[in-house]
């Protein structure tokens, strides 16, 4: 689960970390005030999407020179009419693509005076399984470009999980961004705070980007982002009320109330499959034969009719989707649980696409002869191989 800048560095300055002043604006009546607020006598208005590169994105059908998703002013008047100005419209950056997000909120913060851009980022490692700090002297740019070109200037290490965080890591870090005197001192305290963020929210992605050195030397967050475990928000129903629904995918967001694992993807063919493993090998095999995916969707080992109703719904209303390739392995899955659910949802929402359905494992017969005996026009798959090459077939003649 993502949340929204200025969600990030509400809860960066709980944990005391060093954040700008600023206020959220939802409506575009409420801007003036908002700006009003705060000191001056510069104001950032940023975008508030769950992408980056705002500053360097564009608004469709934007006025020539017109500026990115972050903007400088330099009255509370001229702060309101840019939150004006962004609100509502959709903001495309490198991250969204072309399609874009909408804003729907803004945030208007205090400027900052800059002498200096780094990057720093806490991040969860699956390999070594513990917390990676990531840090870099080239903040403000994208960490992708500056591994590609210039991989000599980042610096990554775990921190031990039995022993956590220690100064001797800040100092670290600090040495590396080229910091002296207090600095070393502040990124010690700093990312002593970062640490227990990550560790006690739960977070999987803790970026800042840029970290910044004022000209008084002092170090501030000037921008967060953060990602959550969303296997561990039973634990915080605090950061689950920072959910914002308009920001995802409504397909996905349908699957998650439904325990469904979906994501969406760019392809034709969309996939009904039980286990992430088989969902990957039937992705890989779709490709193999010359189509896309539409979407990873796994119903998991203890899927019920109605989940499987469900799933089939969020498939067919990808208007993307011009066939569906149904892949089951019953193992504590039933087949004619399945077929059930396939059955169930094709009376219910129709079938306007080719659907081929490759069972196998317990219950296969029951499962088939479901399928079978329904009246629906399914083109039965013998296996894995068979079901691709059938359902790509039907897609692209």
């Amino acid at each position: 689960m993502n949340i929204h800048e200025y969600q990030a560095k509400a809860i960066l300055r709980d944990y005391g970390c060093p954040v700008s002043d600023g206020r959220a604006v939802l409506k575009a009546e409420n801007a003036k005030t908002a700006a009003g607020e705060l000191d001056g006598p510069l104001w950032v208005v940023k975008a508030q999407i769950h992408a980056g590169g705002r500053g360097k994105g564009s608004f469709k059908e934007a006025d020539a020179g017109e500026k990115g998703g972050v903007r400088l002013a330099k009255s509370v008047e001229e702060a309101a009419e840019e939150a004006k100005k962004m609100l509502g419209r959709t903001l495309v950056t490198h991250q969204t693509g072309p399609a874009g997000k909408q804003v729907n909120r803004i945030y208007i913060e205090d400027g900052s005076d800059i002498e200096r851009e780094l990057y720093l980022a806490l991040l969860v490692d699956r390999q070594t399984s513990a917390v990676s700090i990531v840090c870099s002297t080239e903040g403000g740019m994208d960490i992708e470009e500056v591994a590609a070109s210039t991989p000599e200037k980042i610096l990554s290490f775990s921190i031990e999980p039995a022993t956590g965080y220690q100064p001797f890591h800040g100092r670290r870090v600090a040495f590396a961004l080229g910091m002296e005197g207090p600095q070393v001192k502040q990124m010690v305290q700093l990312l002593d705070k970062l640490y227990r963020a990550f560790t006690e929210k739960d977070m999987e992605m803790l970026e800042i980007n840029p970290l910044i050195v004022m000209p008084d030397g002092n170090l501030k967050v000037l921008d967060a982002k953060v990602g959550f475990d969303g296997n561990a928000l039973y634990r915080h129903n605090d950061i689950i009320a920072l959910r914002d629904e308009t920001e995802e995918d409504p397909k996905e967001l349908a699957a998650s109330k439904y325990d469904l694992n979906y994501i969406a993807l760019d392809g034709e063919i969309g996939c009904m499959v039980n286990g992430a493993g088989l969902a990957m090998a039937t992705m890989d095999i779709i490709k193999l034969y010359g189509a896309e995916p539409a979407n990873f969707l796994d119903v998991g080992g203890g899927a019920t009719k109605e989940k499987v109703t469900e799933a089939f719904k969020i498939i067919t209303s990808d208007k993307n989707v011009k066939g569906i390739l149904v892949n089951i392995f019953g193992g504590i899955m039933r087949c004619d649980v399945i077929a059930e659910g396939v059955v169930a949802a094709v009376k219910e929402v129709g079938l306007e696409v080719p659907l081929v359905v490759r069972l196998e494992g317990t219950n296969v017969e029951k499962g088939k002869e479901i399928i079978n005996t329904s009246g629906l026009n399914v083109i039965a798959a013998d296996n894995l191989s068979d079901g691709a090459e059938k359902i790509v077939k039907a897609v692209k003649g």
